[in-house]
């Protein structure tokens, strides 16, 4: 058996097999539950010594908590790789990661299909105000006080952060009849671009029908969208967020949506999950999900075979498949 090993945090459900595959050149250790404080102790007692990289599973959040400076410091000093199951890593430190030498690896492009289809379905739940003729029915109301709704047709998509996420979008919505445009930090080349508008961040404010967020959470990003962004916004228009929560500041989306600014919302994220603001909750124009976003049998396999991946590159190679880009261009 090999001196070096690999620690799963949480559970693999899909993978089993490919990460049992692993004990051929790693010893397999595993921390399935459990709580933040007896994990610590682990790591101190020296369980942990011999491990040279951790998977980190999409539910190890609840486990450990977040991977921040606390518990960076009491990582095994033999530490170099871990690989996150899951698109956002908000709740991994990377600056601090990246002082102690240890790379770290994410699963973009598993995630894209399955994110754009519920952002697709919360564009067209918000258009429409789903939400009000979907709980009518139910509560044997027929159709309530559904009220009219609109079409994507001719509508402006605006796009911020138009990553594989945001690259799917827009292919999605461009069956609906609707324009695209985009801004990113930078412009993307006229092949990924796929015929979108790029344009500046206060122009897709001030001219879009319906704003899609698709970024990254950091530091840079939370609260870019709050009240001085919104009073840029058109009348009316309508926002969708599949990204983070944090990205929006949701006391300011309440008032939004309370003023008609926002005519509605599609939400399938929130700033302080599971907990979702009472004034979007109360809201019948928004239409809400549970971050539902990657839950098909499909892209949580996909999410876990490139987790493992990773490792295996990792351990093998010396490198990180999707390395995350903070890390990449160092």
């Amino acid at each position: 058996m090999s001196s070096r090993a690999a620690l799963l945090i949480g559970k693999i459900t899909h993978a089993r097999k490919e990460w049992e595959a692993l004990s051929s050149t790693l010893t397999l250790k595993e921390y399935p539950d459990g709580n933040r404080d007896d994990f610590i102790k682990n790591c101190q007692s020296g369980q942990y010594d011999d491990v040279v990289a951790i998977y980190r599973s999409n539910a190890s959040n609840k486990v450990t908590g977040p991977f921040d400076a606390e518990l960076l410091s009491v990582l095994p000093k033999s530490l170099k790789y871990i690989c996150h199951n899951g698109a956002g890593y908000d709740n991994i430190d990377i600056a601090a990661c990246s002082q102690k030498g240890i790379s770290v690896s994410s699963t973009p492009v598993a995630v894209n299909n399955a994110t754009a289809d519920v952002g697709i379905f919360l564009l067209i739940g918000a258009l429409r105000h789903a939400y009000v003729p979907l709980s009518a029915i139910r509560e044997g109301k027929w159709q309530g006080q559904t009220t009219l709704g609109h079409d994507p047709q001719g509508k402006v998509l605006g796009i911020l952060g138009m990553g594989g996420i945001g690259r799917e979008m827009a292919h999605r919505a461009k069956a609906f009849g609707m324009k695209i445009q985009y801004h990113n930090r930078s412009r993307l080349s006229p092949e990924l671009e796929g015929g979108a508008t790029y344009v500046s961040f206060d122009d897709l404010l001030a001219t879009s029908d319906v704003l899609s967020l698709n970024l990254a959470l950091n530091e840079s990003t939370r609260h870019i969208i709050g009240a001085k962004e919104f009073q840029k916004m058109k009348e009316g228009i309508v926002i969708v967020n599949t990204a983070r929560g944090a990205l929006i500041d949701e006391k300011a989306l309440v008032q939004a949506l309370e003023s008609g600014k926002v005519s509605s919302a599609g939400l399938d994220v929130y700033e302080n999950e599971p907990e979702v603001e009472e004034g979007l909750l109360k809201n019948p124009k928004v239409f809400l999900l549970p971050h539902i976003g990657t839950m098909t049998y499909e892209t949580q396999k996909d999410m876990e075979l490139l987790v493992l991946n990773n490792l295996r590159s990792a351990v093998e190679k010396g490198e990180l498949i999707t390395q995350v880009p903070e890390q990449k261009s160092r």
